[in-house]
């Protein structure tokens, strides 16, 4: 059996809710995938927002009912547009932590404990992990095998590995 698990929930709204718990080696699997649609997040938002500026213009400017209707409604479908994007992607059970920081998190179990393991835009593959209750700046490195065996960071062989 994976170790990556999928747990069904009672669909709501026409939407399946899935639980995923990733390993280290699930989430990077999965990473080309998941970075795929993130690029398509980020591209729908920057479609909004230019959207957004071009309809301010057309209030500014004094513009005709017919131009501001027809851009609101350019609008409208974008913000569903990206609106779907995050759907699809937090379907997958990854969690969008920022959009503008790219920062994402994979469910994930470091022995007992459900901790996020987290991935920034830019990073080549899945390398940290944090607690529930930390973020960003909790991040711990993971070693080639996965989580390191001590809380409190890697131990010396463990540190040997990563050179």
């Amino acid at each position: 059996m994976s170790a990556r698990h999928k747990l069904s929930a009672e669909p709501t709204d026409h939407v399946q809710e899935m639980f995923t718990v990733y390993t280290p080696q699930d989430a990077n699997n999965a990473l080309p995938e998941v970075k795929r649609m993130f690029a398509n997040i980020v591209a729908q938002k920057d479609k909004v927002v230019a959207l957004q500026q071009e309809l301010q213009m057309i209030v500014e400017s004094g513009g005709q009912f017919e131009g501001f209707i027809k851009k609101k409604q350019q609008l409208n479908a974008g913000v569903s547009q990206l609106y779907k994007a995050i759907q699809q992607l937090e379907e997958t059970g990854v969690v969008i932590k920022s959009v503008d920081e790219g920062l994402l998190d994979f469910p994930s179990r470091r022995f007992e404990e459900e901790v996020w393991l987290c991935w920034k835009a830019g990073e080549d593959e899945i390398k940290f992990w944090h607690a529930k209750d930390e973020g960003f700046m909790g991040r711990k490195p993971l070693i080639p095998s996965g989580f390191p065996t001590s809380n409190s960071g890697l131990d010396d062989s463990e540190l040997e590995r990563l050179k």
